[in-house]
């Protein structure tokens, strides 16, 4: 089914190829924040070892589909070859930490804040979709690597990022969804906000397959871009969710399945 449906892929507009691999990364988003309606509550161990599993499929992702791709697109020698990709890391790790500066509360208890449940739950909300924004970039700016020929960019490596990007989304949907429940809004409102949050993933992926078909010299601060800001919230969200109850082993154990996979994957087929 992958080289099935990447052979479609390859046929069709990149945009739209784009668009419907980040639109698979909204609909994964959505089948986890339709957990609200089955759940009131999800296993801690269970929750934690698919954290640091999507956790592992991210960093593996940022490394092999992002940040090698970028530095082989510089030109020079040394440490000149890798000044692009340095910078775009660092733009990409920026970016977050001001929107976490803007936005702390995304890493606080909703409930000890002076805001009304409706500020709690928009703030929350804001926060996970500019988190998801370079994510979108990431999908798009491989997608339109490839269709302006860039060396090493391939469908098979475009589409296994977007399926990295999905198992993220599962339980972010989750995270979203089920603390706005317990917050009190509606189960129906609680899975509108939880899918909601990642619809500006295909709106960013199509931006990002524009911008790099009409500006080839920015993909490999692009793709640095991206691998700096997925890796910040693996590091500043993703890991720090999962030790907050105290027990590590199944988030370890998750984390190093997810690298390994991800790793095998996009060495394989990519």
């Amino acid at each position: 089914m992958f080289y099935t449906i990447s052979n479609y892929l390859k046929n069709i507009d990149p945009i739209f190829a784009a668009l419907y691999a980040s639109l698979f990364t909204w609909a994964v988003t959505a089948i986890g924040a339709s957990f609200v309606f089955f759940f009131k509550k999800v296993n801690t161990n269970y929750f934690n070892a698919l954290l640091g599993f999507t956790g592992g499929v991210m960093i593996a992702a940022s490394v092999w589909s992002l940040l090698i791709p970028s530095m082989e697109l510089n030109e020079g020698d040394g440490f000149l070859q890798l000044i692009p990709t340095i910078i775009g890391f660092h733009l990409g790790v920026l970016f977050l930490f001001v929107v976490d500066k803007i936005l702390p509360m995304v890493h606080s208890d909703f409930k000890k804040t002076n805001k009304t449940p409706q500020q709690r739950t928009f703030l929350m909300f804001l926060a996970i979709t500019l988190h998801n924004i370079p994510e979108g970039l990431a999908i798009g700016v491989l997608f339109g690597g490839v269709a302006i020929g860039i060396p090493g960019a391939s469908i098979e490596t475009a589409l296994l990022l977007a399926i990295g990007i999905g198992l993220q989304n599962f339980p972010e949907g989750i995270a979203v969804a089920i603390p706005l429940r317990r917050l009190g809004m509606s189960r129906f409102k609680s899975f509108l906000y939880g899918q909601g949050s990642a619809l500006v993933e295909p709106i960013a992926a199509v931006i990002g397959v524009i911008a790099v078909v009409m500006m080839t010299p920015i993909l490999p601060y692009a793709l640095a871009f991206a691998a700096g800001a997925m890796i910040y919230v693996v590091v500043n969200e993703v890991i720090p969710e999962t030790l907050r109850k105290g027990n590590s082993d199944y988030a370890t154990l998750g984390f190093m399945l997810g690298f390994i996979l991800m790793m095998t994957l996009d060495v394989a087929l990519g």
